[in-house]
């Protein structure tokens, strides 16, 4: 049998997919628009399938807090060109994940990808619906949640990177402001670590290796090569943790000295950050 115009519209119209995609699946599925769905499904799930190979290393990275900053989410929706993921409907999906995810707050990313989306659809089954339209290896990468006494959200231009930052503090005004900086720094630094004490013990390993191998091949005495390893190690912590690294808007100052002038109690208790790549 035919099918018409409007059944047609319809069906894109409740998926998104391409006029002719539509036709042939109201087509193979003689105008049931529910069985035609599942079968532009299905085509979403094989051409999934078929570039699951393909590096989805672009996209769109989005951080959202709570009303009350007390909890952020950051979620990667990854996709494989930046011509994709400049698109305004890449975008807003990503957007939209985020809201689904701050207002469920799931416990993990296979938590987020069972929550419903539309109808009858999962998140990751629209994920499914979006490759099928797109032609590319789209997926939900990446999701964190941070709850804190106060979570200030940051996301870099283009959302290239997403940021959140737990604070010692809730996020009033001033507190949100130096809050924000901080994650700016997070954004452009990338630190390992909130300091010194949570940094892991096979980076410290590492670093220390490095610094012991370094000395040794510059003959430094046997005796003073774990001094210098240590001397090494400091640096490393200088440069490489948050609250010792020289706050980018003020380098007179550590980010710990530029929490303090703020508030003497105030400092950053955790931070997740997510970047494409």
């Amino acid at each position: 049998m035919g099918v018409t115009a409007s059944e047609v519209n319809e069906l894109r119209q409740k998926t998104g997919a391409g006029l002719m995609d539509c036709k042939k699946a109201l087509t193979e599925a003689n105008g049931d628009l529910e069985a035609a769905i599942d079968i532009l499904r299905k085509k979403g799930q094989k051409v999934s399938a078929l570039r699951a190979g393909k590096a989805a290393s672009e996209g769109a990275v989005v951080a959202v807090t709570t009303a009350d900053g007390k909890t952020g989410v950051v979620i990667k929706l990854s996709s494989e060109t930046d011509f994709v993921s400049k698109n305004e409907e890449f975008v807003s999906f990503a957007n939209k994940i985020a809201q689904l995810a701050i207002e469920n707050q799931p416990a993990d990313l296979e938590a987020l990808k069972a929550l419903p989306y539309e109808g009858s659809l999962t998140l990751g089954e629209k994920v499914l619906d979006m490759v099928g339209k797109i032609n590319e290896n789209i997926q939900i990468t990446d999701y964190e949640k941070v709850t804190g006494a106060g979570v200030v959200a940051y996301n870099h231009a283009g959302n290239k990177i997403g940021v959140l930052v737990e604070l010692s503090l809730p996020a009033t005004a001033e507190a949100a402001a130096i809050g924000k900086d901080v994650a700016m720094q997070i954004a452009a630094m990338s630190p390992v670590s909130v300091d010194a004490s949570s940094v892991d013990p096979s980076v410290i390993e590492r670093e220390l290796a490095i610094g012991r191998d370094k000395a040794l091949a510059e003959g430094k005495p046997e005796n003073m090569v774990d001094k210098i390893a240590q001397g090494n190690l400091q640096k490393f912590y200088k440069e490489n943790t948050l609250l010792a690294q020289q706050f980018v808007k003020d380098g007179s100052k550590t980010v710990e000295q530029a929490l303090k002038a703020v508030n003497k109690d105030l400092s950053v208790k955790n931070f997740k950050r997510v970047a494409l790549g």
